[in-house]
């Protein structure tokens, strides 16, 4: 086994793409009497854990709930304080990013983000674009129940101007239409903080991944809890609605 793994993990077998909603700042921050915004800060530190133990175990796709739609229904501060953690997170970070082979992407309309939040994800896209290694997919101003209905607007206006064909509509028409469409559908999808609902995250994209829930709050979910995740979804027998 590699000495920095410490569960046997199948290196071979790891996931193409991991999902994770980041839950639990806030109960995070409050049992240590502190800001909300403290836990947010510290969550930053376990996405940069977190993406660097993928590149190491050979994860190719990591999406991020970073920021859903229902969101914006925060306080002001904390809206505020997220969209500066995220600008801030990608002028220290993006240097050793690409340093290191990661992709940047993005899934949701970030058009309705701070203008300075759209250019520093542009800057970091544009940079990273040619990259092999993890792609890190951040979910920012995303909402799945607005994407799939984007997506059967947008479908509805091409067969109007015959673009399409009804007739010819599956479901490879839909995810082609879907903000998600450039990355396979995940094969984990990992809740932190005790929470087992999917809020709204990738509901079409989740139909036949593995679900794993633990109650460790977001910034205390480390490199190590990452290995134990992949090394539960390991111990599955996927069937994908068949038999082995």
């Amino acid at each position: 086994m590699n000495s920095e793994l410490i569960y046997d993990i199948d290196l071979e077998n790891v996931p193409t793409h991991i999902a994770i909603i980041m839950d639990g700042n806030g109960r995070w921050a409050k049992k240590r009497f502190l800001p909300r915004t403290a836990g947010h800060k510290a969550g930053v530190e376990t996405i940069r854990e977190v993406v660097k133990e993928c590149s190491k175990l050979g994860i190719k796709y990591l999406t991020l709930y970073a920021f859903s739609t229902e969101n914006w229904k925060r306080p002001k501060l904390e809206v505020d304080t997220l969209m500066n953690l995220l600008v801030s997170y990608l002028k220290s970070e993006i240097k050793e990013l690409h340093k290191n082979n990661v992709k940047i992407a993005t899934v949701g309309d970030i058009s309705k983000l701070p203008e300075v939040c759209i250019r520093e994800l542009d800057n970091a896209k544009e940079l990273t674009k040619d990259n092999t290694g993890v792609t890190l997919n951040l979910a920012l101003n995303y909402g799945s129940r607005n994407d799939i209905t984007n997506a059967v607007l947008d479908i509805v206006k091409d067969c109007k101007s015959d673009k399409i064909n009804i007739d010819s509509i599956n479901e490879d028409t839909i995810k082609n239409y879907l903000s998600t469409k450039s990355t396979p559908d995940p094969d984990l999808l990992i809740r932190t903080s005790g929470e087992q609902r999917l809020s709204n995250f990738l509901l079409w994209e989740l139909a036949y991944s593995e679900f794993y829930f633990t109650d460790i709050h977001w910034p205390d979910f480390n490199r190590h809890e990452l290995q134990k995740a992949i090394y539960v979804y390991q111990s599955r027998d996927r069937r994908f609605g068949g038999l082995k």
